[in-house]
Order: structure tokens, then sequence, then C-alpha cells
């Protein structure tokens, strides 16, 4: 039995690396030619996007590991994500790009503070946006099976934007999963909310911060972004707080939260605006912080659906504007 089974996997292990596979993602690839040229992209930006691309076997493994956290804490998260290195960054671009954003914000009314945190959370403030090759990753993942379709269309995306003369194929980097620029932008998400900000005819999310901030700011805004409120705040909950009426999706009157016991960390009221609402969020359970959030929250958690990224967002802005 031993003996059959090794045969097996050696068989096995023989067919994966065998040419099959190879001849495999070339029909696929194939095919993938043919769906662009069916949705109008250029044979010039098909052969040079599409030429001799292979699957990324490190794509694979990646893909294979989600969820990245694990039984990562929202204590350990924050802690790795809003450091005092980032915080006192964040506060310098600020001054520093201070015109370029309060321009994106003014156009899209969205503060200019939680576009530069976004900017820090996801790329490092542009230092870290990825090696991989776009166009390879997202065919990678298209041919691997997981989510196959989702893959494959955000590759047609993806040689849409280069067809349409935003950036090249070889200067298309981006995460393994395909996220791109220095807001890490999906393609469909750069097509849907990727704007000039600088005037020059094209939206590059890689190079041009004008670009970069006018298209975060322009995704917050869509998505249903308030100027007139915060996304939230830390508060401290009173003894014997019902649990089971945490949940963002559970949002009350601030003047009910704040007549229920709901409280500052330092025990002041909290604010209270007339017919506004929030929920309480506690990403580490009964245990740890908890927070009052507002419906801004649900527009960060729209761009990633993580209570621990949007949360984190929230006081990295929070930071940056003192």
């Amino acid at each position: 039995m031993k003996k059959t089974t090794l045969v097996t996997v050696l068989t096995l292990s023989i067919i994966a690396a065998s040419p099959v596979n190879a001849e495999s993602f070339e029909s696929w690839l194939n095919g993938a030619k043919k769906e662009a040229r069916v949705k109008g992209i250029s044979d010039d930006t098909i052969t040079a996007a599409l030429s001799d691309i292979q699957p990324i076997k490190r794509v694979i493994e990646l893909d294979r590991k989600q969820p990245e956290r694990g039984g990562m804490t929202f204590a350990k998260y924050k802690n790795r994500v809003i450091s005092n290195a980032r915080i006192n960054q964040g506060r310098k671009l600020y001054k520093k790009h201070r015109a370029i954003l309060e321009k994106a914000a003014v156009k899209y009314g969205v503060p200019a503070q939680y576009i530069v945190a976004l900017w820090g959370i996801e790329t490092s403030y542009g230092n870290n946006t990825g090696g991989f090759s776009v166009i390879d990753a997202l065919a990678t993942l298209a041919h691997e099976g997981r989510r196959a379709d989702f893959f494959r269309s955000e590759l047609m995306n993806a040689l849409k934007i280069i067809d349409e003369g935003h950036i090249s194929a070889k200067k298309m980097k981006g995460s393994w999963a395909g996220a791109m620029g220095q807001n890490q932008f999906m393609p469909s998400s750069f097509h849907s909310f990727a704007v000039d900000g600088n005037g020059d005819g094209k939206r590059d999310i890689w190079e041009s911060l004008p670009d970069v901030f006018a298209s975060t700011a322009n995704y917050l805004g869509t998505s249903g972004w308030n100027e007139e409120q915060r996304w939230g705040r830390e508060v401290k909950l009173p003894r014997g707080f019902n649990h089971d009426l945490v949940g963002r999706d559970k949002k009350k009157s601030l003047s009910l939260w704040r007549d229920m016991g709901v409280t500052m960390p330092n025990g002041q009221p909290i604010p209270v605006v007339p017919g506004m609402k929030g929920g309480i969020v506690t990403p580490d359970g009964k245990e740890g912080p908890s927070y009052l959030v507002y419906d801004n929250f649900d527009v960060i958690m729209k761009w990633n659906r993580s209570t621990y990224f949007a949360t984190s967002v929230g006081i990295l802005a929070d930071k940056i504007a003192q």
C-alpha cells in the first residue's frame, strides 16, 4: 500500500513538472489573448504585455497562504502599521505636499490627513509599491484556478490601462495580487476611481503624486465620504456594557450612546451631533480598546474590508493632523 502511494505521488509530481502543465498555461494564454482582442485591446499591447510570460511560483505560494494576518491581534497590527516613524514621516509629507493635498481635498471633499494616512499604510508613502509584474501576477492567478474569473477580469482591465497609454507593461509593477501604484488600486478600481490630477492626460498612480492624491480622494468621495464628520474615535465603555450591541452595523444616535454611559477614554462626555449615529467596534474583543465609528468608517471599509485596517487609517489620520 505504501509503495503504491509513493508511486502515485511521484507520478503526480512528474506530471505537474512536465511540459504538459506549461502547455496548459500556453493554451490558457492563447484564450486570454483572443478575449483581449474581442474587448478591443490592440495587438501591439497584447504583444508587449503577453509575450513570453510564465506563471510565477511565488505568487501562487502567497495566494495559498491567505489570510495574511492569521492570529495577529489588533494591538500588534496597529503597532506595526502606526509606528512613530510612520507618524512623523506622515506629518512631514503632509506639510511638504500641502498644496497638492489641499487641492484634492477641496475638490473631492476628503480631508487631506486621510489621503496621507492611506498612502502611508498602503505603501509606506510610496516606498513599498510591490515589485511584481502586474500582468504576470494576474495571469498566474487567473490560470491557477482560485478566483480565476476575478483575476482574468482584472487582467483584461490591466491590459486596457496599458492600451490607453497610462503606463507601459514593463513599468506596471505592483503587489503579488495585482494591486498597483502608490495607493494600491486593483485595475478595476483604477478604471473606476483613478483621475488625472496634474492635467497631463494620464492617470499615473505610480509616479505622479497629484494623480495619487486625487485618485485616493476621488475613491473616498465617490464612495460616500462626509467631510462634516470624523471617521470615529476611541471611547470607554461603561461597566457591565452589553457587548451584543457591538458592531458597526448596530448604529445608534450619539446622544443615546452618551446616555448609556459611553464616554471619552478620560471619562469626559462624548461629543454629540444632533442626528448623527455611530456603532461600537472592539477589534481585540472585550479586553481591548473600543471605538465609536461613524459613516466614514464604512467608507474606509469599502477600500479594505478589514476592521483592523479601517481603524488604523483613522488613528493614523488623527495623529498626522495633530
